[in-house]
């Protein structure tokens, strides 16, 4: 069974999303210089944390299940200890246990791949199409500019998240929705709530998560 060193985080990556990193607990410098140093293709696994934190002694254990394989594209020394790092997302997995005897300084898990099932194609045309009509709504009740939005029903699925400002829990609904249409169906179903609720309430979007996440 395929083993992966873990990075929880309080955040979801999606496959095709950019996550950058702020290194500087010893056992993620560890496990970096052991992805640099032993590995053809540097892939850590990064699986969002239920309860508990990122840092210190009692960071959290309590994982979701889905999460997405990270392949570092750049890393580079800040000079007082810590690590800017540059990972990509890759493809998703199910995080089967946390192999406890593995003997790393950090978290190592026993995973398996989950494959990237499309569904109908034309439905996932049909619904990719809505969700753009639905993003480009909300931009509009926040007073924000039309994007132009990923061509690639599967890449639109992954980025209904991040373009609709979801929160934690609902962006790893999307992460491990069984298909492109089940994630697309649903992405329909949050964005359109979220303008709901911003042209019907005055609510405003949940701010962007910060643009470096530090462990």
């Amino acid at each position: 069974m395929p083993r992966l060193p873990l990075f929880p985080l309080g955040t979801v990556l999606v496959p095709g999303a950019e996550l950058p990193l702020q290194v500087f607990e010893p056992r993620y410098i560890a496990m970096l210089q052991d992805l640099v140093a032993g590995a053809d293709q540097p892939d850590f696994g990064v699986v969002a944390i239920r309860h508990g934190h990122e840092v210190g002694a009692d960071a959290a254990r309590d994982l979701h299940e889905i999460g997405c394989v990270a392949r570092v594209s750049g890393a580079a020394a800040v000079g007082d200890g810590r690590f800017l790092v540059l990972g990509e997302g890759r493809r998703r997995f199910h995080l089967d246990r946390v192999a406890t005897e593995a003997g790393t300084a950090y978290l190592t898990g026993e995973v398996s791949w989950l494959g990237e099932e499309t569904g109908d194609p034309a439905e996932a045309a049909d619904l990719a199409e809505s969700v753009r009509d639905a993003l480009d709504a909300f931009a509009r009740a926040l007073g924000a500019r039309e994007l132009d939005w990923p061509d690639d029903p599967t890449e639109l699925s992954y980025a209904v998240g991040t373009a609709a400002s979801l929160g934690l829990t609902e962006r790893q609904q999307l992460l491990a929705a069984p298909d492109t249409c089940a994630r697309l169906r649903l992405g329909l179903r949050m964005v359109r709530r979220e303008t709901a609720l911003t042209q019907g309430l005055g609510l405003a979007p949940r701010e962007a998560e910060h643009g470096w996440n530090p462990n």
